[in-house]
């Protein structure tokens, strides 16, 4: 990297290249190179232009326009007749929101709304839910189990898999909504246990009765 050069496996003369490395990474490089858990004479290599991108939470202002994006890049991929309006209050929440999750995270609300509104106005109103389960009032007491971060995870997953009736894969399948493949979902849902397919519709139609 320092030299420019590469040299083949097997090869024996060094061969010039004109590259520029892109490094990305939402971790502390240079803290972490105080801990010794990253070597620093590749920090200093990649360390020649430093970029850095605030999180959503710092940059709330392009949230609107963000959501507008999302909002018409979901549509299609939903393959939905129209375009949702908004709602009055629908921005004002999402500006008041912390958002911890960043840029997927919005755009998983956006794509979480537009399958649970089904063509009405969007007003985004579980984040409300979602930030008063997140930031509690008073302080409660948490049982150890509440607090494993397998069972919070297993939690989750049933959760959008009862808002998406068990599906797994497409556009509106839990994987999509998770943002991730839905291999990877299927995978984690074996680890923790949780049925799936026609087990799994079995289990939710147990529990319904």
């Amino acid at each position: 990297m320092q030299e420019k050069e590469i040299e083949r496996v097997g090869g024996t003369k060094p061969i010039p290249v004109d590259i520029r490395v892109i490094a990305a990474t939402h971790r502390n490089l240079q803290d972490m190179v105080k801990a010794n858990q990253f070597r620093e004479d590749l920090w200093f290599r990649v360390n020649v232009f430093p970029i850095r991108v605030p999180p959503l939470r710092e940059r709330k202002e392009n949230i609107p326009s963000l959501v507008y994006y999302f909002i018409n890049k979901k549509v299609k991929h939903l393959k939905l007749p129209t375009v949702p309006e908004l709602s009055p209050r629908a921005i004002d929440r999402l500006m008041d929101y912390h958002w911890p999750g960043n840029l997927r995270k919005l755009e998983n609300v956006v794509e979480r709304e537009l399958i649970l509104k089904k063509g009405e106005p969007l007003d985004f109103g579980m984040l409300t839910d979602t930030f008063i389960s997140e930031h509690p009032s008073a302080p409660a007491e948490v049982s150890h189990r509440s607090l494993n971060l397998d069972y919070v995870t297993a939690v989750h997953i049933q959760q959008v898999l009862k808002m998406t009736n068990g599906v797994v894969h497409g556009s509106a399948g839990a994987a999509a909504i998770l943002g991730i493949n839905a291999n990877t979902l299927r995978s984690r849902m074996k680890k923790l246990g949780i049925p799936f397919g026609r087990k799994g519709k079995l289990a939710r139609h147990a529990g319904s009765l």
